[in-house]
């Protein structure tokens, strides 16, 4: 069962990396505002659609810093087992 988990997330993964679309993340209101932006001459408005990738990545970079820490700091240790070298009897 766990081999088909992580084969399961491997191929999700991997669709997830190889199907990547272009996306244009402007909301309708900053949309707007660089189309009147650029028609009346102002070149400021370029880099809008960068920014708003930007913005939008950070949330993710954080919470994904924040397991990678979590997963560091609780995963299982390597633990000594001190047993001893003689054979149980169980009768």
């Amino acid at each position: 069962m766990k081999r088909v988990t992580y084969l399961f997330f491997a191929i999700a993964f991997g669709l997830m990396v190889l199907s990547v679309v272009p996306a244009k993340a402007q909301c309708a209101m900053c949309t707007a505002t660089v189309e009147s932006n650029s028609k009346s001459g102002n070149h400021a408005t370029k880099g809008l659609n960068s920014g708003i990738l930007y913005l939008l990545a950070a949330p993710y970079l954080a919470v994904a810093a924040c397991g990678f820490i979590w997963y560091k700091k609780y995963r299982r240790k390597n633990v000594a087992l001190d047993m001893r070298s003689e054979k149980l009897n169980l009768n």
